[in-house]
């Protein structure tokens, strides 16, 4: 059985997600519920700078003409298109790693103690280790968006008894929840596939069920997707 697989990140997430879930012989549709803008930034002088920090593509994308002044520094980042986004830009990749920046920090090397990290304004908040100043720009915002008619007559109407929705952060896992609540969706038809216990802690109750990837990328999310599918057409 081949449930909806909904997918409401931003562009070009969404289309990239969608395209590799159908790629996957997955139902997939796209449904954006939050786009993605520049916010003006004041750019610390670049020699005071080490190395950056670099938690998603949308900074390097959006962060516009003040990011230029740092081609060829080394940049920190989290997943490969962030690594894409961040060479385009001019920097050079020191470390990438899954899931959050967390999981580089400790991957900075000794020389780079002085860290410039660009986010979005919704963030998770770092602890850098001793010896280690971090200065923190917001470049870009995530707006969200209204519920197309469409997404909540598929979630309330298809023939299924579930539809799958792919959770990529927990602000999206909040949106999303509170447009259901809004438009008065219920949520037991809902499948929540998030791609972390913290996103999946955002959800809120009385979802049919919310499910946590096994590791944070999209790879390990399509997978957990075919699997319900599987569990679905088994029962």
């Amino acid at each position: 059985m081949s449930l909806p697989v909904i997918v409401i990140r931003p562009e070009p997430g969404c289309a990239a997600t969608v395209a590799a879930a159908r790629a996957a012989g997955l139902e997939a549709y796209g449904f954006p519920l939050f786009a993605v803008r520049p916010v003006a930034w004041e750019p610390p002088d670049p020699a005071s700078i080490d190395a950056l920090l670099i938690g998603s593509a949308n900074a390097p994308r959006h962060a516009g003409a003040a990011l230029a002044p740092y081609a060829g520094k080394p940049a920190y980042v989290v997943g490969a298109a962030t690594a894409e986004a961040a060479r385009e830009a001019g920097l050079v990749i020191a470390a990438t790693g899954a899931g959050g920046l967390a999981s580089v920090m400790a991957s900075i090397a000794p020389e780079h103690r002085r860290l410039l990290r660009l986010s979005g304004r919704e963030r998770v908040d770092l602890v850098p280790g001793d010896g280690v100043s971090l200065c923190e720009r917001v470049v870009y915002a995530s707006e969200p968006q209204p519920m197309p008619a469409p997404l909540a007559r598929l979630l309330l109407t298809h023939a299924l008894p579930l539809c799958l929705v792919l959770l990529h952060s927990a602000e999206a896992a909040r949106h999303f929840a509170a447009e259901c609540d809004r438009l008065d969706l219920p949520r037991g038809r809902i499948h929540l596939v998030t791609l972390g216990p913290r996103i999946a802690a955002a959800t809120g109750k009385g979802w049919a069920q919310v499910s946590v990837a096994e590791v944070p990328n999209d790879a390990a999310l399509l997978a957990l997707c075919r699997h319900l599918c599987q569990e679905a057409g088994r029962n």
